[in-house]
């Protein structure tokens, strides 16, 4: 068994979601691209197969406060609720590019959504939809197999506002602007079996033309560090997010409305072959800035065709 397919990375990746709400770095609150995709495996494309490989991502996401720019909570009563539903597909081929073999892929996200906070002095803002979210793609990706346990591959990824948005409503699927992210990821496995594998982004936003605001270039690192059991690696994820310019627009703050959390928690993955392989984790976020803070958990199930 090669660790090209012991490792088959699902390249799903949803939005958390969008809302309206002043103290929010980005323009609505929340990351632009999905945070806590990438954790075991990332350094490893599926293998070269006919069809190509399908992933499905379910993703239940909590919070249940907003954090200001000191980390307090902004509002005194602040709930929201994501259920997100992604398809994913990528195919990986034998033709080269820089001695690394050419792929692509897409996914398509479905978010049920739910919104409930009341502002000072008491007034209530209800928000809720179910629909499409923005369709991702990644027209390149270039992975190399430099070791059996050494594998980096490296992506741009392209973000669609394809997603339903409308700038008077309390919470969108869509952002309403395009967005480009260069990730490059790797995995190393030592030779005791542990697992290091580490995904970094950024993402470069375009203006949202309806509200005239383009939120600032956002970094991302996720990682994933387990020990490797026969067909099991169990040990931890997480992700640490941090926004590295200010926003520009309407009714920016002074501090530039720069976000950051991270997050961390228990993580673990299966394959075997000839079976779907599964990777399922929880994190939880801590030391938010100008952005929800919740829990998210997300469970990856894949296979080549």
């Amino acid at each position: 068994m090669t660790h090209t397919k012991r490792f088959m990375i699902a390249a799903s990746s949803v939005l958390i979601a969008s809302f309206a709400a002043q103290s929010q770095a980005t323009e609505f609150g929340s990351p632009t691209t999905a945070a806590g995709v990438f954790d075991f495996g990332t350094g490893f494309m599926p293998p070269v197969t006919p069809i190509g490989s399908f992933s499905l991502r379910i993703a239940p996401y909590s919070a249940d406060s907003t954090r200001n720019n000191s980390g307090k909570s902004t509002l005194p009563k602040f709930s929201l609720d994501v259920l997100s539903i992604s398809l994913a597909y990528i195919k990986r081929t034998n033709y080269k590019i820089l001695g690394g073999d050419f792929g692509y892929s897409a996914v398509i996200p479905y978010l049920d959504m739910n919104l409930d906070l009341t502002t000072p002095p008491g007034g209530k803002v209800h928000g809720s939809q179910q629909t499409l979210g923005d369709l991702q793609v990644a027209p390149i990706i270039i992975q190399w197999d430099i070791a059996p346990n050494f594998g980096v591959n490296a992506q741009l990824q392209i973000q669609a506002p394809t997603g339903h948005f409308d700038k008077n409503a309390a919470i969108n699927a869509g952002m309403n602007h395009w967005t480009y992210s260069p990730a490059l990821g790797v995995t190393y496995i030592t030779s005791n079996k542990i697992e290091l594998s580490s995904s970094f982004q950024l993402d470069f936003n375009t203006k949202n033309k309806d509200t005239d605001y383009t939120s600032g270039i956002e970094y991302r690192h996720e990682f994933g560090i387990g020990k490797i059991m026969d067909a099991w690696t169990v040990g931890l994820g997480g992700y640490y997010y941090k926004q590295l310019t200010d926003d520009k627009g309407p009714n920016v703050p002074a501090d530039g409305n720069r976000a950051q959390t991270i997050a961390v928690g228990p993580a673990i993955a299966y394959f075997k072959p000839g079976l779907p392989a599964l990777w399922f984790h929880v994190y939880k976020e801590y030391h938010s800035r100008n952005r929800t803070q919740g829990t998210s958990i997300a469970l990856r199930i894949a296979q080549s065709f």
